[in-house]
């Protein structure tokens, strides 16, 4: 049918139009079809549409505005690094993604589930707390005898690199216990033992369910040692020729206080490196380093970083800026829709 002989209202008269054969199954803009034409008076078919049904064609645009601008990144940057595991908060120079915190900590943590580990060569501690202003952390070791259980014998054992950036810190106490009457700390070493708010190793094996089965043996307290980390360091438990330890922190604060309430695991101290990374993130980045060259990083984005910032000031990072430009350009997809719509449709 000749579409110029059919008009689409009483208000909308096609007044020209040029056509030769068609040669393409294809619809306008290809070639060999009619190209309708319209005078300043009349409105084209969409048009008219669009005026008498304005509701619905209202909903179209606006699905077609959310469905253009869903896919582009919102106004804040995504970095690469987690913040939480669970509910402990992972803030530098901490990290549980690689590539992300200070290269000293590489791999020192671990985020399973909902759990926090700290990662040594002789186990998963479990992190209790990490106080980023005091820059201690809390672990606790699952293996590890306390005041109420009675563990395997177990070695606590940190690399090189762990024992200097990270140690326990002095108000961290390791009881050595039911060590033999030849070990190292009762005769050569014996300077390493010492006592700490009045407690004393009678106090452990009488006050504590778990270490009275060493009494049992011999009806009296086998020799035991209080402590610090340097011991436990250089001397394995063979060497020292003790059978069990535990470890309580806060130690300043546990006179007069029994050892069933006392606080068990270790308090790690650290230092945060000066490397300017409130500048990276102020910007809106997160500080990181390079996985290969370990080269200080701001990550901005999943895909974009720079060596000491994010965009070219501290007021707004890169990941922003481009956020912002890409909302800028959905807005003007969907402006740019809208005008073929109603001009070629």
């Amino acid at each position: 049918m000749d579409p110029t002989s059919q008009p689409i209202s009483q208000k909308v008269t096609k007044i020209s139009g040029t056509e030769t054969p068609p040669r393409s199954p294809l619809p306008y803009p290809f070639p060999f079809h009619t190209i309708p034409t319209y005078t300043t008076t009349q409105s084209p078919p969409l048009l008219l549409n669009i005026m008498q049904h304005p509701l619905k064609h209202h909903l179209t645009l606006t699905l077609l505005a959310l469905t253009l601008l869903s896919h582009f990144p919102s106004a804040s940057p995504l970095t690469p690094c987690r913040t939480l595991c669970g509910t402990t908060a992972i803030n530098y120079p901490f990290s549980i993604d690689d590539g992300c915190g200070a290269p000293q900590y590489r791999s020192m943590l671990n985020c399973t589930g909902t759990d926090l580990f700290f990662m040594t060569t002789s186990g998963r501690y479990k992190v209790q707390s990490i106080d980023y202003n005091k820059q201690t952390m809390l672990v606790y070791d699952p293996a590890m005898s306390t005041c109420s259980i009675l563990q395997p014998h177990h070695d606590f054992v940190m690399t090189d690199v762990e024992s200097v950036v990270i140690p326990p810190s002095s108000d961290t106490v390791f009881a050595l216990l039911n060590c033999s009457i030849d070990s190292p700390v009762l005769n050569r070493y014996k300077n390493l033992c010492f006592n700490f708010s009045g407690h004393s190793c009678d106090e452990l094996y009488s006050g504590c369910n778990a270490f009275r089965v060493f009494r049992s043996f011999t009806n009296s307290s086998p020799p035991c040692c209080f402590t610090g980390y340097d011991t436990v360091k250089y001397m394995s438990m063979n060497i020292l020729d003790c059978s069990h330890y535990t470890s309580f922190v806060n130690v300043d604060g546990l006179k007069g206080i029994g050892p069933a309430d006392w606080v068990y695991g270790m308090k790690l101290s650290y230092a945060v490196p000066d490397t300017g990374c409130g500048r990276c993130t102020r910007s809106g980045g997160a500080c990181g380093y390079d996985t290969e060259t370990g080269v200080l990083m701001c990550l901005c984005s999943t895909s974009m970083n720079a060596t000491r910032e994010c965009g070219s000031n501290g007021d707004i990072g890169g990941g922003q800026k481009l956020a912002l430009r890409t909302k800028f350009h959905a807005f003007a997809l969907v402006v740019g829709a809208f005008i073929y719509f109603v001009t070629f449709i």
